[in-house]
């Protein structure tokens, strides 16, 4: 390696940097990943993109494209994909156990759900290579509520991971402002909420910034933020140079973080470099429209925020939600709900790392100017979980018994977990009755490893919340609330 540098030393330090890199890419691709699959390869041109506002005007016509963008799939992705007991677990095989065409409706479309009298809408938008599947079950119990409920399928999502080798903040941020200017001719003058999910929260945020600061569009009335994408690995900042080394000869497999087989029916195993690198330039871009905002538009302007967080999360960074977005906010109208780790389950001498400090310091900081709620264990010997409650500006702290207790060998929850019931039929505790579905919820496995089609640390992560009920509670408590002062303005 050292002789090869040599080799490549010029004498130019920004050139040196850009031949280290390349020489780096090189010599770490090695033999190559796992073989990319016609669902890694096909480009879908039918996908909405910015500039088609002369002609995507309305979300009918958004949906009327998405139909054009589903039937390419089917003709670029699944007509290529044979079928058969040995692709009983392969999404893009028709009719196997993964086909989310098999289920009516397909949640990787954009779904409405209506209602006769609303008293107001709300517009879901959900993650990076997530689709509107993992905000379903808040949607439905909104719309119980009687609100009018959109789901939208962000550009690139539903469909293949290729869509997330194309993907840009600027489409993104397009379809959201179509999504709130529809429910905004639906509802009328009535309330409307943005429920973010990961990098849906980045994008809710974003466009609140953005509309408030030009007065111009629907004004969301809250913002429910869930495992908000506010912070990420600073190694994120690396993925636009590895992006664009893949158009290199020999290193195309450079355009994939991870390539995973597809067996998730409503999410992508596998991942884009350059979507890593559109999470982080859409972080980087709140905390810009944050920081140049007005003091007084922050105090005054912007919508109650509610915040969901494992205090867990291998994706991204619950610091950053309290120091780069809730206390530069400093509105005594936000709440930072956390999800502690089981601490009866989880002892500190296995942890890697213990969130306890963090939990601490902001439980005993009396100049935090939001409520904060941490969901923790009544005890280090008890599995049942109470809401320790600290006004904003107070080190005073109040517990509510909660009648809610951690499953056995739950340890924590995780990114993906918070936004799925415990009795979602993908990803939640129980089986479905139909076996001819496919189930990757809580499975306790053990057995010789390479032996499944699953990766270890993909069975390890939690995909539901024991305490969903609680977080749809507090949701629709929050929602109602802001809607309630909205009208009485």
């Amino acid at each position: 390696m050292k002789s090869l540098l040599f080799v490549f030393y010029t004498g130019r330090p920004c050139v040196n940097t850009l031949l280290f890199i390349v020489l780096f890419a090189l010599v770490s691709q090695g033999c190559g990943g796992p073989p990319l699959e016609p669902w890694h390869t096909e480009k879908l041109t039918a996908d909405f993109r910015a500039d088609m506002a002369d002609e995507v005007r309305t979300f009918d016509s958004y949906r009327k494209l998405e139909n054009r963008l589903f039937g390419q799939l089917e003709k670029k992705v699944y007509a290529n994909i044979d079928t058969g007991p040995e692709f009983t677990l392969v999404r893009y095989s028709s009719g196997s156990i993964a086909d989310p065409l098999k289920y009516n409706p397909n949640w990787n479309r954009s779904f409405e759900l209506a209602t006769d009298r609303p008293v107001g809408g709300v517009l879901l938008l959900h993650g990076m290579s997530d689709s509107p599947y993992s905000l379903r079950a808040l949607g439905q119990a909104l719309n119980k509520n009687n609100y009018w409920v959109i789901g939208l399928r962000l550009p690139g999502h539903g469909t293949a991971p290729s869509g997330l080798k194309y993907i840009n903040v600027r489409d993104m941020a397009a379809a959201v402002e179509l999504g709130m200017e529809h429910l905004a001719a639906t509802v009328g003058n009535k309330p409307i909420h943005i429920v973010g999910y990961s990098t849906g929260a980045s994008l809710a945020l974003n466009y609140t910034f953005n509309v408030i600061g030009r007065r111009d569009g629907p004004e969301p009335a809250s913002l429910v933020l869930v495992s908000p994408a506010i912070g990420v690995h600073s190694a994120a900042a690396f993925a636009r140079f590895k992006n664009r080394l893949s158009i290199i000869p020999g290193l195309g497999g450079f355009a994939w973080l991870d390539v995973m087989p597809e067996f998730d029916p409503y999410k992508y195993n596998s991942f884009a470099t350059k979507a890593g690198d559109v999470v982080y330039r859409l972080t980087q871009t709140v905390s810009r429209l944050l920081a140049s905002m007005d003091r007084s538009v922050l105090k005054n302007d912007l919508p109650p925020i509610m915040v969901f967080k494992s205090t867990v999360d291998a994706t991204v960074s619950t610091d950053a939600v309290v120091d780069r977005l809730l206390d530069p906010l400093a509105s005594e109208l936000n709440e930072l709900v956390l999800f502690d780790i089981n601490r009866f389950a989880a002892k500190s001498t296995l942890l890697v790392s213990d969130p306890a400090p963090l939990t601490e310091r902001l439980m005993a900081d009396n100049k935090l100017p939001f409520t904060l709620t941490l969901i923790t264990n009544e005890n280090p010997e008890s599995s049942k979980v109470i809401a320790r409650h600290k006004a904003p500006f107070s080190s005073e702290i109040s517990d509510t018994r909660l009648d809610l207790a951690w499953p056995l060998g739950v340890i924590s929850l995780s990114h993906v977990a918070l936004p799925f019931p415990p009795d979602d039929p993908l990803y939640g505790v129980n089986p479905p009755e139909d076996f001819t579905r496919v189930y990757l919820g809580q499975m306790a496995i053990k057995g010789e490893r390479d032996l499944l089609r699953f990766p270890a640390d993909w069975l390890l992560r939690l995909r539901h919340n024991p305490f969903y009920g609680y977080l749809e509670t507090r949701t629709l408590e929050w929602v109602d609330s802001a809607t309630t002062a909205k009208i009485s303005k």
